[in-house]
């Protein structure tokens, strides 16, 4: 007898058509219980705007490549010759394999693209064509993205980018009849998992208020607080931009220096904070290190007019002051993560023209100050994408979380989109409790003037680098800053790509001393010593290129953490008794992580 896997179609059978037929009409009636749950916030006028404006650019975008292609007629031949010679080569093997002969694919998958991991994708010929055409097309498209030489730099990133969106979004992968896995799912469950998708999607889009909030973990295993953000401390001051975090030491003496963290404000805090085997805070309060943290509101209107002035002043200069109360230390040593890195680093130049020596050394977690080779975030800012944000933050005063986190997510959509609409909603599954990605999740807003401010000034005229920049009246210059400076980047970072922190490192004025983590932007910084993972590069001072400072460089095992810890105490080890939240007569305005980072959007 044949091997079924020959008949594609015959391991496809519906077991109880009776009962299909039933889950198929509850699928339905989900279905349209999803579309009013997207059209209500809409008549209601709770959603004002719609999605023509991206939809305007990204045509606009793609038609210029096709402008290329066709516009000359020799071109047109070959683009079209390519693609009807890469069907041809699938369609011969694909006969070749339906006569019997072993033959090589035309085109393979990446080995690590996960959405071809089910054996059918190769055994069964019906899928393995439909997955060869379908990575055959887009490799297509893609090249003729990338070859259309007449397009400026700004348009082919934005084109490239685009065209894997799409690409990503019509892989067989993500529908029911062209996915084995899906395929045999529903016919084994009657189709159950139709019925249960749909629910969620219901539910997901009822809890982004007329818009899809993908669920990436289970929300009800994680609380702030009880399992996250669980190191002991006290919230020992606030304004209206942030609150101020002191965390109650474990060590009888500490480092007579104090710590203070500038996270990002484009989401929370307590990614140094996780669980207490994860968090960053607790391994540095473990190790003597007397740590603050600014924690940033999550701003409505009232913040609409907060700047990157307010955000310097209210924020890490206020911090400074507060640090000296709880202390009586002037001296610090500070971390910015990620644009609390820039924030830092602006501050910095500030405190340098204004004389202002506090600071005694800075670290910077995947921070860029030269925005030339920043990463795939570039895609989202021009001239006329930022006017139509600006247009849209004027309306409440400040920029919905979900735009960010929709931004970060793009950049990895078969991992953070796509996989999860397939398990969510087509699989009707349960997404895996993950406390990384409930973080991921807990999405903040962003005030109008602060990031206005920094879209123009940072991405799109890269101000802070060539010492342009100007707040509160005075011009910035990074050379200024001559305190020593710990610079990590994380080599698979496609939001400050190790290369943009590398040429940063030439920005500032004193000993910079680079090192580059494994892993990415989140990973490869929340990197615990115990768990033994990933790797990191050291090579002193950043010198040539990337590419010529990696080939000399000394890898090492695990985790950067001790290497950074080491570098702060060659910097000044003296010690001094452990100061508690509280003491010098500090108020205390309640427990950690706080209430600012509690707020939900």
């Amino acid at each position: 007898m044949a091997d079924d896997r020959q008949h594609p179609m015959l391991q496809y059978i519906i077991n109880n058509p009776e009962a299909f037929a039933q889950n198929l009409a509850k699928t339905l009636e989900n279905a349209g219980k999803a579309l009013a749950a997207y059209i209500e916030p809409r008549e209601k006028g709770e959603i004002t705007h719609d999605s023509t404006d991206e939809l305007t650019g990204v045509i606009k975008t793609l038609a210029q490549v096709s402008e290329y292609w066709i516009s000359d007629p020799q071109r047109a031949v070959e683009a079209q010759s390519r693609l009807w010679s890469g069907y041809i080569e699938l369609w011969n093997s694909s006969l070749k394999r339906m006569m019997g002969e072993t033959v090589a694919p035309a085109v393979t998958a990446p080995p690590r693209d996960k959405r071809f991991a089910d054996p059918d994708w190769n055994e069964n010929q019906f899928f393995d064509f439909i997955k060869q055409l379908y990575l055959i097309t887009s490799k297509w498209a893609e090249d003729m993205v990338l070859e259309a030489e007449e397009l400026d730099e700004h348009t082919r990133h934005k084109a490239e980018f685009y065209v894997k969106q799409i690409s990503n979004a019509i892989s067989p992968s993500n529908f029911v009849l062209t996915n084995p896995e899906l395929l045999r799912l529903t016919m084994e469950s009657n189709g159950a998992n139709l019925v249960k998708g749909m629910q969620h999607l219901v539910e997901d889009i009822k809890a982004g208020r007329g818009d899809v909030k993908i669920r990436q973990t289970d929300p009800t295993k994680f609380e702030l607080g009880v399992n996250l953000g669980t190191t002991p401390g006290k919230v020992i001051a606030e304004n209206d931009v942030c609150q101020v975090i002191q965390y109650s030491p474990t060590t009888d003496e500490v480092l007579k220096r104090p710590l203070m963290i500038v996270p990002p404000w484009i989401n929370k805090f307590y990614i140094l904070d996780l669980t207490p085997e994860k968090s960053f805070i607790k391994w540095a309060v473990d190790q003597g290190h007397t740590v603050f943290v600014i924690s940033w509101v999550n701003p409505d209107e009232r913040q609409a007019e907060k700047s990157f002035e307010h955000y310097m002043k209210e924020g890490i200069l206020n911090t400074l002051d507060i640090i000296k109360r709880a202390t009586r230390q002037e001296e610090v040593n500070a971390i910015g993560y990620c644009v609390g890195g820039t924030l830092l680093a602006v501050t910095l130049a500030y405190m340098a023209a204004k004389g202002d020596e506090r600071i005694k050394t800075a670290t910077f977690f995947t921070t860029q100050v030269d925005f030339t080779h920043a990463g795939d975030l570039k895609v989202f800012v021009d001239e006329e994408q930022i006017q139509v944000l600006e247009k849209r933050m004027a309306e409440r005063g400040y920029l919905d979380g979900s735009k960010m986190a929709s931004a970060f997510n793009m950049l990895r959509s078969n991992d953070l989109i796509w996989s999860y609409v397939v398990n969510n909603y087509l699989k009707g599954q349960d997404p895996f409790p993950f406390d990384l990605l409930y973080w991921n999740s807990d999405s903040t807003r962003m005030p109008a003037a602060n990031h206005s401010f920094y879209l123009r000034n940072c991405y799109l005229e890269n101000k802070l680098s060539k010492g342009e920049m100007v707040i509160d009246n005075q011009k910035l210059d990074l050379k200024k800053v001559k305190i020593p400076i710990y610079n990590l980047a994380t080599r698979e970072d496609h939001i400050a790509p190790p290369k943009s922190v590398f040429v940063g490192c030439g920005c500032f004025g004193g000993p910079v001393e680079y090192v580059l983590s494994g892993s990415g932007h989140i990973a490869g910084v929340v990197n615990p010593p115990a768990k033994g993972k990933y790797q990191y590069w050291t090579n002193g001072k950043p010198q040539g290129t990337l590419e010529d400072w990696l080939a000399k460089a000394t890898e090492t095992p695990g985790s950067w953490w001790p290497n950074w810890d080491a570098w702060i105490r060659n910097q000044d080890a003296t010690l001094a008794k452990a100061r508690k939240p509280g003491a010098y007569r500090m108020k205390i305005l309640g427990d950690a992580p706080g209430s600012y980072v509690a707020t939900r959007v």
